[in-house]
């Protein structure tokens, strides 16, 4: 299926773009969630009248993610877990932990933005995260995961 994007979307194009994507991915997803429209004649027309608008949207966004980088970059986050004497904890410290600790200092985040390559910390220790609050705008933090008082 032929869609426009309406922002940009790692991957796959810019704002702009008409790209085709899988029906599934682009009825499911993209079109429900306001990335994307059919690429018809109609919309096309509609897009390039809205273009400055839609630009200086994404614009805005970017910005905005690009401040809460600046102030997120480098920063040491403390998630307190119970551990064993081993040091392996008793559960794990996911991505929704590290949010909260993140909003707890102040930054806004969602969950869906804390990158774990490896899957959530089982041990006590320090690693280091990715949080992509944009394409454009990916911090890397320092989480430290120590044991909760018991």
């Amino acid at each position: 299926m032929q869609i426009i994007l309406l922002e940009k979307i790692g991957g796959l194009g810019n704002l702009g773009d008409v790209v085709t994507v899988k029906n599934g991915y682009a009825r499911n997803f993209l079109i429900p969630q306001a990335k994307a429209k059919r690429a018809t004649a109609e919309n096309l027309k509609e897009f390039e009248e809205r273009r400055a608008e839609l630009e200086a949207k994404q614009a805005a966004i970017l910005a905005d993610a690009k401040e809460r980088q600046s102030k997120l970059d480098g920063q040491t986050v403390t998630v307190a877990q119970k551990a064993g004497v081993d040091g392996r904890l008793f559960g794990s410290v996911t991505n929704a932990d590290i949010a909260e600790a993140i909003k707890a200092a102040g930054i806004e985040v969602v969950k869906s933005n804390v990158r774990l390559p490896d899957g959530p910390f089982k041990a006590i220790g320090e690693y280091e995260v990715e949080v992509a609050l944009h394409s454009d705008a990916v911090a890397k933090i320092t989480v430290a995961v120590v044991a909760a008082a018991q």
